[in-house]
């Protein structure tokens, strides 16, 4: 009598194909998303006996899922000009945690919640290396990182100003030639330090460095003065060298003094000459800087995070961790494109992009699905040609088991 198990088995492990087939087909839009495949291997054999030769004589009993390995090939990258949006190139999943439970996914369309933590479009946080006053610690453990607009930027007090300058050789004695520069104390307030200059003679100026009196306890908000020579040329030989150590005491919004250089050469080149030109100024430096909240943020290849500040400053932020694994065939899909350790894929080991074998990041990018429609449509033909060949069979078994009955004598 026949064996119906064997065409069942078919029937069963071709319908498992057909899932797999229809499930890949359905998320061929999904990002990071990997094709799965199904490998059929057979079942036990019974033997039936042996050939004059010695030969084994035996017969199948069918088919099963042997596996179901994902292809982690490389899915197509695209830029949607999104700062939180990210996509590996290569090999490597992102460490994403959730009520404490650690999942690892490719998918990298990210956002920032209502507290500031990078997290998945599913809420999960994503895990990497924070920065400290801009100092990415890769030695310590991975965390949340945090990447929102309440992210400061501390203010940097003024310790060198420099401005070129040029003081025209054809003003009358006793012209006086004035210009501003803003520079910024301990808490990150700005101040108007007013350089002026007074000719007293030919090739001979006076200066004198001043903050409004109601800024700090110097009187009439003197900084400091002093007088400055020209040579024929034009060019400065008193102060022969940059001015240090200059002091802004008891400022009155409660920040520390300043001390500040006044830098008069470029290295030996003086920044102030004395020509037939206009008085003017072309440029004012100073190293300052106001406190600044975060505008925006890029992504490197990486995996740095780098903030932009509204008072012009750059900071890492943080930097996105990566994980590898011994055998990744061996993680179990859990869904929403994540995917868990087992004791197959062994334990991860967390690193920064482009080392030790992984790949590298794409900021504003993502890695779309990999599925491959044309090779599915083939996949879907051949299962349900074999799907329809097995069913054929159960239908054959069946017409021989109704014929065997009608062979009972009436």
């Amino acid at each position: 009598m026949p064996n119906f198990s064997i065409p069942l088995s078919g029937l069963t492990a071709e319908a498992t194909a057909l899932s797999a087939i229809a499930n890949n087909l359905a998320n061929q839009n999904t990002t990071g998303y990997k094709d799965t495949s199904v490998l059929f291997s057979n079942l036990f054999y019974q033997n039936l006996g042996t050939t004059g030769a010695g030969d084994p004589i035996q017969i199948g009993s069918g088919t099963q899922i042997s596996s179901m390995p994902s292809n982690f090939t490389q899915g197509s990258v695209t830029a949607t000009g999104v700062p939180t949006d990210v996509a590996i190139q290569g090999n490597g999943f992102f460490v994403v945690q959730n009520s404490g439970i650690t999942s690892y996914t490719r998918a990298g369309d990210f956002s920032v919640d209502q507290n500031n933590f990078l997290v998945t479009s599913e809420g999960q946080q994503v895990l990497g290396y924070p920065a400290t006053n801009g100092v990415v610690n890769t030695g310590g453990g991975v965390g949340p990182l945090q990447l929102g607009a309440g992210t400061i930027s501390p203010p940097t007090v003024t310790s060198k100003v420099a401005i070129t300058t040029n003081l025209n050789s054809g003003d009358a004695v006793g012209t006086t030639y004035s210009t501003p520069v803003s520079i910024y104390d301990s808490l990150g307030a700005s101040h108007i330090l007013t350089f002026t200059f007074t000719k007293t003679g030919a090739n001979a100026w006076n200066y004198s460095l001043a903050v409004p009196p109601a800024d700090s306890s110097l009187v009439g908000g003197i900084v400091t003065t002093g007088a400055m020579t020209f040579d024929g040329n034009g060019n400065l030989l008193t102060p022969a060298a940059n001015l240090t150590g200059l002091s802004i005491p008891g400022l009155t919004d409660g920040a520390k003094n300043m001390t500040f250089a006044w830098d008069l050469y470029n290295g030996t080149t003086p920044v102030i000459s004395q020509v037939a030109a206009a008085d003017s100024t072309s440029s004012a430096q100073q190293d300052g800087s106001s406190s600044g909240t975060l505008t925006n943020f890029t992504i490197g290849s990486d995996g740095t995070i780098t903030g932009s500040f509204t008072n012009g400053k750059t900071a890492a932020l943080g930097q996105l961790a990566l994980a590898s694994f011994a055998d990744q065939q061996g993680l179990e899909n859990a869904g929403t494109t994540d995917f868990t350790q087992t004791l197959a894929s062994g334990q991860a080991v967390v690193g920064i992009a482009g080392t030790s074998g992984r790949g590298t990041l794409s900021g504003g990018s993502l890695e779309l699905s990999n599925v491959d429609i044309a090779t599915e449509f083939a996949n879907l033909i051949v299962a349900q040609r074999a799907f329809e060949a097995d069913a054929k069979a159960v239908t054959t078994f069946d017409q021989i088991t109704q014929d065997t009955i009608n062979l009972k004598p009436q």
